[in-house]
């Protein structure tokens, strides 16, 4: 699609100067280029193995970073448990023994290792005589090492000790160390103990009193601690054992159990179940790799994004050296880099492997946030839904709901037209009046009104409250669950389903159902049954009569107050559907997931949104139309200027800071703007290296892709377009190093045909560079060959 249509004016007006205090935004950490060696993002890396001279290899062991350094800690070679302390230096890669002076911790496994100001502390673990089977016992023995002096020494703790443990979870927040779980020996626990490590004299054991949605007793689990609270995933804890993943507030005391109802069917699943892997936390992410996974060693490595509640597999870059599955292996972070060390392999093999990933340090995608607040905030409405028989209002933006909803789009489209002949009837009907009044005001104008009424659609159909949760999702893409289970709640989601069926919303349908279908239990069955019914929603009646009819369900539910209520055909289904189960019918067809946000608005910014475009960019005096609310929902800059600002003639100026990006350039900005993309060539990245900076967007998210992009991507076929790019923008160091890789590469730059078209002045720099770089050697040479 042309976006130059020719119904659109060209001419080049001044955008009303905007007042914009850049350093209000989150994007002020402005980042600047280098052009050192780097790491691949993604990218796993074989780092030299602990030769058998320095350690054992080993697994049930313990690793920690301090400073530059991994330091490795217990476990067991397969034949004896190990208490040696061995180094890791990860910018020389090499291993040494470390230095230690005093008594050691006894050999032992399944222990824990923290660390905490520039101490390691080891707690409990297995220890004895494997090999003869003798002396095997738990203990909960609190050594202390410290990295300076190399200095072991056991706190001795009065008072009350937590029970000897092995296999447990260990952490360390606020000046405390905290211990939750593990294997006493006889049973697997989940109690939670904390010690003070600020003093060794003062210190005591303290029990916490847990509450909310307390893990299984478990083991052979990790913790990591992100965002202010320590999370769980998986482990062993016999029948019991699932891929959840637990969240624990330190302050508060309470656990939760992380819903998966908002995981759409054919989105990435958490993690299978697992024991023996291990979790780091890294910025906003946890990263769990490895363990025993029902009698499979995978080597996926899973991320979990703590803010928008949502697991991945990391696809690792090309050029991997990806470790083998594992478990009973141990990781640690040093910078922006995980170090996986050792562990069991196929055939009970221990590993003396140290391998290292690169994890990527984006910030992350705000679309659904900033969309969210626009409709939070209701800034910049221009539209009005009247709902049900009581006509409520709801507003909200025609951009983003003929985005998201073809069925509305259609309403809405009906609505423009109405008003549209309404208006084109009263203007016959004024012409005579405003004539006059024009007779009368001499010199008087007629002044357009800078706000335009909203449009009103109304939609019989619907309620005001399941119709603000369809709302929330189609600016968010998701719902905010209410409390699981309470049948309130579990009713407004119903109607919610009710009317995602009724506007062909498949992935808002998806995520009601799963919602629905998980908060269905004893108590609220039949009401949830008894409603679906009334409301036609045969999948939800289905789950529910099956639900019912469970042995391990029907007398509970039929001896309840509300069976006796029940209406007489739902009644009579129940008890036949219980006397003769209908035949299971199985489906391979796929499941219609939707379209989601981002793929909403990738083709609303494609052409799907033309019609509904409401203000024209100007790029170089070429028009180029858009949607105020987008531009204001994603960018501080154009939410000042619609708030204040707003030129009449509904154009504005492009730019950034003094300088025209190119064409390309600007529509990948708008790329970024309507749907978060941040794939460009390097050339744009150069262009829109200041864009999040000037346009003041939430974060540095493009910034962090243009640098990466411009950093690792020249390259010599692309290297002139660049410097053009560079010399236009004055980026000083890019121009400089696209110079270099000339000079260096030029019998290849040479053939380039774009040579040819580059400006007298940047060819005299070339020229310049080149003369630089020869030697007088080289001159030399060249004068005798004259």
């Amino acid at each position: 699609m042309s976006w130059f249509p020719g119904t659109m004016s060209s001419k080049s007006k001044v955008a009303p100067s905007v007042e914009f205090d850049h350093s209000c935004s989150d994007s002020v950490e402005y980042l600047t280029l280098n052009f050192e060696p780097f790491e691949t993002v993604h990218r796993w890396r074989r780092l030299p193995p602990c030769d058998e001279f320095v350690g054992a290899r080993r697994s049930k062991h313990t690793v920690v970073a301090y400073k530059d350094a991994i330091y490795v800690f217990g476990g067991d070679n397969g034949k004896n448990m190990l208490n040696d302390l061995l180094r890791f230096d990860v910018k020389d890669c090499s291993w040494c023994r470390a230095f230690t002076t005093g008594t050691p911790p006894a050999p032992r496994y399944h222990h824990s290792a923290v660390v905490y100001g520039s101490s390691m502390f080891v707690f409990g673990g297995y220890t004895g005589d494997i090999y003869s089977n003798s002396n095997l016992k738990n203990k909960n023995d609190l050594f202390e090492y410290k990295f300076a002096t190399g200095q072991w020494t056991e706190w001795k703790v009065e008072g009350r000790l937590p029970v000897a443990r092995s296999a447990h979870g260990a952490t360390v927040y606020s000046d405390k160390l905290w211990i939750f779980a593990g294997y006493d020996g006889n049973a697997r626990l989940s109690d939670m103990w904390t010690i003070s490590l600020q003093d060794r004299e003062q210190a005591c054991w303290e029990e916490i009193e847990q509450s909310g949605e307390i893990p299984p007793s478990c083991c052979n689990f990790p913790v990591a601690v992100c965002r202010d609270k320590m999370f769980v995933f998986s482990g062993q804890s016999g029948a019991k054992i699932t891929n959840n993943l637990f969240q624990f507030e330190f302050k508060e005391k309470v656990w939760t159990r992380i819903p998966t109802e908002h995981l759409l069917r054919g989105s990435p699943p958490p993690p299978q179940r697992r024991y023996g892997h291990t979790m780091v936390a890294f910025e906003r992410h946890l990263y769990v790799f490895g363990g025993a996974a029902d009698n499979t060693l995978p080597n996926e490595l899973h991320c979990y994004d703590v803010d928008s509640q949502t697991w991945e597999v990391i696809q690792p870059s090309p050029d991997s050296e990806m470790p083998s599955g594992r478990l009973f292996h141990a990781a640690a972070v040093i910078s922006d880099a995980m170090y996986i060390f050792g562990g069991t392999v196929d055939n009970n093999v221990r590993s003396g492997e140290m391998y290292r990933f690169q994890f990527s340090c984006y910030p992350k995608c705000t679309l659904h946030e900033d969309y969210g607040k626009l409709w939070e905030n209701r800034q910049f409405c221009d539209l009005e839904f009247i709902l049900g028989e009581k006509e409520e209002r709801v507003k909200g933006h025609i951009a983003i709901v003929t985005a998201r909803s073809r069925w509305l789009r259609k309403k809405i489209t009906q609505a423009r037209e109405r008003l549209r002949q309404k208006v084109k009837q009263e203007s016959v009907e004024e012409e005579a009046v405003a004539a006059g009044a024009q007779k009368e005001v001499s010199g008087g104008s007629v002044k357009h009104s800078s706000t335009q009424p909203l449009l009103e659609v109304t939609i019989r159909d619907a309620e005001a409250q399941p119709f603000r949760v369809l709302m929330q999702f189609l600016y968010t893409d998701k719902i905010k669950y209410p409390r699981k289970g309470h049948v309130q709640e579990v009713l407004l989601i119903m109607d919610v389903y009710k009317l995602a069926l009724s506007f062909q919303l498949a992935r808002l349908e998806q995520l009601c159902v799963q919602y629905i279908e998980a908060s269905v239990d004893l108590q609220n069955v039949l009401i949830v049954c008894e409603n679906a019914n009334k409301l036609q929603l045969d999948q939800l009646k289905e789950h529910c009569l099956n639900f019912v009819v469970k042995e391990s369900h029907f007398n509970q539910v039929i001896m309840t107050k509300e069976f006796e209520h029940l209406s007489t055909p739902l009644i009579v289904e129940i008890v036949r559907r219980k006397q003769q189960p209908p035949p299971r019918l199985y489906s391979d067809q796929p499941v219609d997931i939707g379209t989601s946000l981002v793929q909403d608005m990738k083709a609303y910014l494609e052409g799907a949104g033309l019609e509904f475009c409401d203000i024209t960019l100007l790029l170089d005096g070429h028009p180029r139309p858009a949607h105020k609310a987008i531009l204001a929902a994603r960018s501080s800059y154009f939410e000042a200027m619609f708030r204040s600002f707003m030129p009449e003639d509904g154009q504005v100026n492009i730019s950034i800071g003094e300088m025209v990006p190119s064409k390309q350039a600007f529509e990948s900005m708008l790329r970024y703007i309507y749907y978060g993309d941040v794939n460009m060539p390097p050339e744009d990245s150069l262009y829109l290296f200041a864009a999040p900076y000037y346009y003041g967007f939430s974060n540095n998210r493009l910034q962090a892709y243009c640098k990466q992009n411009l950093e690792m991507n020249v390259t010599v076929e692309n290297v002139l377009q660049i410097l053009e790019a560079a010399d236009k923008t004055q980026a000083l160091d890019m121009k400089k190093h696209c110079l270099h890789i000339i000079v260096h590469q030029f019998i290849k730059v040479s053939k380039l045909p774009n040579l040819r078209s580059l400006s007298q002045l940047l060819l005299l720099d070339i020229i310049e560079s080149l003369a630089n770089h020869i030697s007088d050697k080289q001159c030399a040479e060249m004068g005798s060959d004259i």
